[in-house]
């Protein structure tokens, strides 16, 4: 069997395997990750239209370049803001081994990056993704862990801002050289579809970092916001809160779904063509 339906279909068995992360007790953070994920579906399934059907969305400029960075802001934000809840829950309750926790939860999330990375060098070549998202949360929590211990937070929002100061300023050029493009040093020629250095975007986990130690310290919220009413929770609150609660799961597989979805649409033969022997 050709390697690529093989390939699909081992991942397809690993991600019922994906643990589901066990409730929380702030619903307004898994609804607003829940918020981000619907944005992110918008945003691939425009993307996918011009890349695969000849749509043009105009995605590179104007209302949908901010909507795209808005979307990864508000995910890499929650990066932040949840390690600080996962820390400070952790800690109240004594457990040990943090630092290897957190290590191993930052591999495991790197490690699907790689996956992905794999996928759209067999899948697409061109523009294939190198240092995408997961990769950059995956090395953002073992980054973050010695942060997390950081009494006075407020440093954090500085290093915050330097970090994205560094990476805007950066951004002004390119290298010849390949092995910092982790970082945020841009080779030259280089296009990938996905790219999420650590500059600047680790600044933003700091951020985040710092306003769920404000908002949320020892793991208790610092603001009254009570429970959404009956009706509100049913068609609003649930919905979203249930995407934010799996939203690795849902990462991992929405983009095989829809580009799946418009070739069965548009384009059966491609479809098929994709799986032959």
């Amino acid at each position: 069997m050709e390697k690529r339906a093989y390939i699909v279909m081992w991942v397809s068995a690993h991600l019922l395997k994906v643990a589901n992360r066990p409730g929380r007790q702030f619903w307004e953070i898994d609804c607003l990750r829940g918020i981000a994920i619907v944005m992110m579906i918008t945003f691939h399934l425009l993307f996918d239209l011009t890349y695969f059907a000849g749509y043009n969305f105009n995605l590179n400029s104007g209302f949908w370049l901010i909507f795209a960075r808005l979307t990864a802001t508000i995910f890499i934000f929650l990066v932040g803001l949840s390690l600080t809840l996962s820390y400070s829950r952790a800690t109240s309750e004594k457990k040990e081994g943090l630092c290897i926790k957190f290590s191993q939860r930052g591999l495991r999330i790197f490690g699907w990056g790689l996956a992905i990375t794999l996928f759209t060098w067999l899948f697409l070549r061109e523009g294939f993704i190198v240092f995408g998202i997961l990769h950059l949360i995956g090395i953002s929590i073992i980054l973050a862990y010695p942060f997390l211990r950081v009494r006075r937070k407020f440093l954090l929002v500085l290093l915050g801002i330097f970090c994205l100061s560094a990476g805007l300023y950066l951004r002004n050029f390119t290298f010849d050289f390949y092995w910092l493009l982790w970082l945020g040093f841009r080779p030259q020629h280089f296009y990938t579809l996905d790219y999420f250095p650590i500059l600047p975007w680790f600044g933003v986990v700091l951020i985040g970092i710092f306003v769920g130690d404000l908002l949320y310290p020892n793991h208790t919220r610092r603001f009254e916001i009570g429970e959404p009413g009956s009706k509100l929770n049913l068609l609003f609150i649930q919905p979203f809160s249930f995407l934010g609660r799996h939203s690795l799961i849902i990462y991992l597989a929405h983009q095989p779904v829809l580009v799946a979805s418009l070739c069965l649409v548009l384009n059966p033969q491609l479809l098929l063509q994709f799986f032959k022997l």
